[in-house]
C-alpha cells in the first residue's frame, strides 16, 4: 500500500443525527422512525457477527478504489484486514462494509460482504464474512461463507469499510417503511446528511436488515472482462442483477461528501441465511418494504492506496 491519508470527520451528536435522518427519510418513505437506542447484540440472530457492538473508536476506511478496474482490472491488488486494521490505527478492529474478493485466493471475480475481527497479538482474526458469486456454469448466483473455504483475511481491487472495537453502546436506528419517493435506503440517507452539512464531510457505517419485500442486487461475473467499459451502460450489461428476497442483512458504509479524496460516496453488500446476497441497489416492493437499521458516525476517515489511474 503506497500511501495513506487521514482525514478528520465532522461528528455531530447522534441526536443531531436522528433529527437531520428522520427529515431526509420522511422525504422518500412514507413510516419512520429514527432514534437513538443501545446497539443490539450483533453476535445475535439475524446479524451473527464475531462483536457485539458498533461503537469504539469509530472509524472509515477508503481502500483501492473502482478505478483498479481500468484500463483492465489489476487482479494482483491485493490487502489484508489485518494490515488495514494497523494502517488506521486500530488493531484488533471489527470492520464491516463492502468490498471484492482477493482473485489471488478465489480465483474468480466475486462481491465480499465484510464482517471481520481483525487478529491481535493475542486472539486470531474471526472472518465471518460472505462472499457472493456467479456460477460460471449456469450462471446463478451463490453465497457462501468465507471462512468455510478460505482461513485468509484477504480482499482485491477495493473495499469501503467502517471500522471500530465492536463495543456496545449507543447507536442510531432507524426504521424506514413503504418508499414513496425514487431514493433508496441509504442513497437518501446520504442526501440527508449532504444538504444539511454542506462543506462538512459526515461519515457514517453499519448494518441494515431489509425485513420485508425483495431487492435488486447485482452480482459481478466470476471472468473480468478482456478490455476496459467505455459507458455506465457497459457496465451494467457486464454486471449480473437479480431480484433478492427479504429478510437481507445488509453492510454499509457512506459519507456525505468528497473533500477531494476521491472517495466512493455509498456502499453496500448484502447477506442472508437462504442464500441470497450481493451488492445493493434498491427494493423493488416500494409499497411493502421495511428497513431496520443501526449505525453510527466515525470521527477518522482513511483514505488507502488512492488508485493513480485516470478514468
Amino acid at each position: 500500500m503506497s500511501d495513506t491519508v487521514t482525514y478528520t470527520l465532522h461528528m455531530p451528536s447522534l441526536e443531531e443525527l436522528t433529527e437531520v435522518l428522520q427529515n431526509g427519510l420522511k422525504k422518500n418513505f412514507a413510516d419512520v422512525h429514527v432514534s437513538v437506542v443501545d446497539c443490539p447484540d450483533l453476535t445475535q440472530q439475524p446479524f451473527t457477527f464475531p462483536v457485539k457492538g458498533l461503537c469504539g473508536n469509530p472509524r472509515i476506511a477508503d481502500v483501492g478504489g473502482v478505478k483498479n478496474l481500468v484500463p483492465v482490472a489489476k487482479i494482483d491488488i491485493i490487502y489484508d484486514i489485518n494490515t488495514i486494521a494497523k494502517k488506521i490505527e486500530l488493531p484488533g478492529a471489527y470492520m464491516l462494509g463492502a468490498g471484492a474478493v482477493s482473485y489471488r485466493t478465489i480465483g474468480i471475480n466475486a462481491e465480499l460482504i465484510h464482517s471481520v475481527k481483525a487478529k491481535t497479538e493475542q486472539q486470531p482474526a474471526v472472518n465471518g464474512s460472505y462472499m457472493a458469486r456467479v456460477n460460471p456454469v449456469d450462471g446463478e448466483y451463490m453465497l457462501e461463507k468465507y471462512n468455510e473455504k478460505y482461513s485468509d483475511c484477504d480482499f482485491g481491487l477495493m473495499s469501503n469499510l467502517y471500522a471500530c472495537n465492536g463495543e456496545s453502546g449507543k447507536v442510531i436506528e432507524v426504521k424506514a417503511n413503504k418508499r414513496t419517493g425514487e431514493d433508496n435506503f441509504v442513497s437518501c440517507m446520504k442526501k440527508a446528511l449532504e444538504q444539511h452539512y454542506g462543506e462538512q464531510t459526515v461519515g457514517i457505517g453499519g448494518t441494515f436488515v431489509i425485513q420485508q419485500g425483495k431487492a435488486k442486487l447485482h452480482v459481478m461475473p466470476p471472468e473480468f472482462p478482456p478490455c476496459s467499459f467505455d459507458s455506465d451502460e457497459a457496465v451494467d450489461r457486464w454486471l449480473k442483477f437479480y431480484e433478492m428476497n427479504a429478510p437481507l442483512i445488509c453492510q454499509s458504509v457512506f459519507v456525505s461528501r468528497d473533500p477531494g479524496l476521491d472517495l466512493r460516496l455509498e456502499h453496500t453488500h448484502c447477506f442472508s441465511h437462504h442464500g441470497d446476497g450481493g451488492h445493493y441497489h434498491d427494493d423493488t416492493t416500494p409499497n411493502t418494504v421495511q428497513y431496520l437499521g443501526y449505525f453510527h458516525p466515525a470521527e477518522l476517515l482513511f483514505r488507502i492506496d488512492r488508485p493513480r489511474t485516470s478514468v
